[in-house]
């Protein structure tokens, strides 16, 4: 599939060092659109919804903004810490700002099981399918929000 201009633009804007230091690719080398429709075919695998799951991972981030950055247990199921910073973040897509709010959600009894995320994040996972490039910092792998969310 062809990368439309504001997919290409968005893609620049990933790069590390535009937005964040880091950028959101990763040290992955396809292009966004393949990224993309790679993560959809494997939520699709998985029987997740991009829209249900990004609900539930904003419902879990809000009820750990409740703990003021100290770890919040919910359900007895999931341990949730929120951070927040002064400021906000543009989507790479030129589509709105976002507070600088990332949380850990991980399994009770399973440290191995931790999903990181943003509120950008989480939009860019509702809005566009995006769940970030393989090694990148936020990067919210399919399996492991399977596992993470207990789908």
């Amino acid at each position: 599939m062809k990368m439309s201009p504001e997919f290409i633009r968005a893609q620049r804007n990933m790069q590390p060092g535009e937005i964040t230091a880091d950028g959101f690719l990763g040290d992955d080398s396809r292009s966004l659109i393949d990224i993309i429709a790679a993560d959809e075919a494997a939520m699709s695998d998985l029987d997740l919804a991009f829209d249900d799951c990004a609900s539930q991972l904003e419902d879990l981030m809000e009820a750990g903004r409740r703990g003021l950055g100290e770890p919040v247990t919910i359900d007895a199921t999931w341990r949730v810490k929120t951070d927040e910073a002064r400021g906000v973040l543009p989507s790479p897509f030129e589509d709105g700002v976002f507070r600088k709010v990332n949380a850990t959600i991980e399994l009770v009894g399973d440290a191995s099981a931790t999903l990181r995320i943003t509120a950008l994040s989480l939009h860019l996972m509702k809005r566009y399918h995006f769940l970030q490039g393989l090694g990148a910092a936020f990067r919210i792998e399919p399996r492991m929000l399977k596992r993470v969310l207990k789908r």
